[in-house]
């Protein structure tokens, strides 16, 4: 029951990203440049993510380190999965997918991914769940 309810706060997760993607699209990529908008992106997309966990994490019931760290894990590897096969859907390039994970060409992505792998213990630290 913990992972389903992990689960249903990602499908909150990516809803989230999905609205933050559209709007960063549609605002800050034409300003800035759309690699300039992904890469902070990246940033407000880690807050907002931090900011659910937050909101969700006793929502989950997990209990330990470990359960906390496997769902983050799990929430990166959903997001992965989520954003290769929506870049597959949008016909975007390979090179342009991969783009946002390469750290030597600025691609900021891997450290999103650090960053959601531990919001849910970070998340229950700060609400007093663990010790």
């Amino acid at each position: 029951m913990i992972y389903l309810r992990a689960f249903l706060v990602w499908l909150i997760i990516i809803a989230t990203e999905t609205c933050h993607g559209i709007l960063r699209n549609l605002y800050l990529a034409p300003r800035i440049g759309d690699f300039r908008a992904r890469q902070i992106g990246v940033f407000i997309a880690t807050l907002l993510i931090f900011i659910i966990s937050i909101v969700f994490i006793k929502f989950i019931k997990a209990s330990g380190k470990k359960q906390l760290l496997f769902i983050g894990i799990a929430w990166v590897v959903l997001t992965l999965i989520f954003e290769l096969s929506l870049g597959c859907l949008l016909h975007l390039s390979r090179e342009r997918i991969l783009s946002d994970y390469n750290l030597l060409k600025c691609g900021l992505m891997p450290i999103g991914l650090i960053l959601t792998a531990f919001s849910p213990l970070a998340a229950a630290k700060i609400r007093g769940l663990l010790i």
